[in-house]
């Protein structure tokens, strides 16, 4: 390949290997810088054979890094953010203050945005702008100043600070729990589970949520979602039973519209977070909603605790 000044390969591969890694696909890689396939796995190929090492390990469904892929990948992941957050902010510089924020569909929808107004109205002249993504790797720091997620608050590249613990428990639709009365973890075993495939690899499952009540159960009756708050709707619309993240689901508990399954329930193996990118320092604005953040979610929780 044709060096330039930094004695790098092609931009152009370079981009190709980021977005490939990123998804850990080339067709989904190909959608996103609208390409075909074929060209994106030529210029994997070409920067394969320029570097002298396999940067990915073909698989049946797709791809993998290898270790060398993956030390490239996170310099240029780095890098790459640092450029866009450079870029924009020249770009916005006469624009109005913004803060964009990246959460799940769920989280958004069932804590986020019910507090949320709270913020907009004691600050207007900050523009809030959403980022909503199921999966981990669709949702990159350099496109958000901050964003909220569930796990062991480790993640390269970010800045981690705990919102909230939680408590995850059993629930359904009230029809489903009358035709279906239980009050052990046998009874829950024998039920429709509905599952999340595609998600976080942090998020608990039933698997894990078993394992913690001490069991292991084999050939369950699963029936699978790649969206929460999608699993969470087919829950209330009694087509089996879900895992509640106590914090997400407590509003439709109140209201009915879910019920608990048993009083069966594990303490949350991880927390939500609210994170920043490590490469550079949040704008003024955006600490504002972080601090408004961690309040918030600290003010939930003595209520929480005074209610109990």
């Amino acid at each position: 390949m044709p060096r330039q000044y930094y004695e790098l390969p092609s931009l152009t591969s370079l981009a190709a290997f980021e977005a490939s890694a990123r998804h850990l696909s080339f067709k989904r890689a190909a959608h996103e810088l609208n390409v075909t396939p074929g060209a994106v796995s030529r210029q994997i190929k070409a920067l394969e054979a320029d570097i002298g090492l396999p940067l990915f390990q073909r698989v049946h469904r797709g791809v993998v890094l290898t270790a060398e892929g993956t030390k490239l990948y996170n310099i240029l992941a780095q890098g790459f953010s640092q450029i866009s957050q450079t870029y924009q902010d020249i770009r916005n510089r006469e624009r109005r203050a913004s803060v964009t924020i990246g959460a799940t569909t769920a989280f958004a929808s069932l804590w986020l945005m019910p507090r949320l107004g709270g913020f907009a109205r004691s600050h207007p002249e900050i523009t809030l702008n959403h980022v909503i993504a199921d999966r981990a790797h669709e949702l990159r720091t350099s496109e958000v100043d901050i964003r909220v997620r569930y796990g062991k608050g480790v993640w390269p590249d970010e800045r981690a600070l705990k919102l909230f613990d939680d408590r995850i428990y059993p629930v359904c639709g009230p029809d489903f729990a009358q035709a279906h009365p239980t009050t052990d973890l046998e009874g829950v075993t024998g039920l429709p589970l509905l599952v999340m495939d595609g998600v976080d690899p942090e998020w608990t499952d039933w698997t894990e949520w078993f394992q913690r009540q001490g069991q292991t159960p084999q050939n369950l009756d699963t029936r699978r979602f790649n969206n929460y708050f999608i699993a969470l709707q087919a829950a209330q619309d009694n087509l089996g039973v879900a895992l509640g993240w106590n914090s997400l689901v407590k509003p439709l508990v109140d209201s009915g519209k879910l019920t608990r399954l048993t009083r069966l329930e594990i303490t949350a193996p991880g927390a939500f977070y609210v994170t920043s990118n490590a490469s550079r320092d949040l704008t003024g604005h955006a600490q504002m909603l972080m601090d408004w953040l961690l309040h918030t979610a600290e003010q939930a929780a003595s209520r929480a605790t005074a209610a109990s």
